[in-house]
């Protein structure tokens, strides 16, 4: 059974930063593709970052690029999204998500497509507030 499992969300002021991590289970990790998406009441979830298995590509949304920095560990089955320079607008919750590789780097929907992914976590809140 997959399951992925965000932690690290929390309460922060402007500016500061924050660093989510992913616990991923049930799968074979390196050849797992990750992504990280946020979503506020009444919009769609949007892509912030994602980091293919094959070569480690790393793709990032227009609003935190130069801000966030996505990572993975393969050998402790984790992934990670750092933000910095946090603003009010980047209140969200954010999950995790993620989906077999099937031992390519091909991308169906985009990297930053919630279509793209068939596995997602519960979700951790994060609150930029002065």
């Amino acid at each position: 059974q997959v399951q992925l499992v965000e932690s690290g969300g929390g309460t922060v002021q402007p500016g500061g930063s924050l660093r989510l991590s992913c616990a991923v289970s049930g799968v074979t990790f390196e050849r797992y593709f990750i992504a990280w998406f946020r979503q506020v009441p009444g919009k769609e979830r949007e892509g912030v970052s994602a980091i293919s298995s094959a070569d480690g590509s790393t793709y990032y949304a227009s609003f935190v690029k130069g801000r966030a920095s996505i990572s993975r560990d393969n050998a402790k089955n984790t992934a990670a999204l750092q933000i910095d320079d946090l603003k009010v607008e980047d209140t969200a919750v954010y999950y995790c998500a993620g989906r077999p590789s099937h031992g390519g780097s091909h991308y169906y929907a985009g990297p930053l497509h919630k279509d793209e992914y068939d596995d997602w976590g519960q979700g951790t809140q994060v609150t930029v507030s002065a």
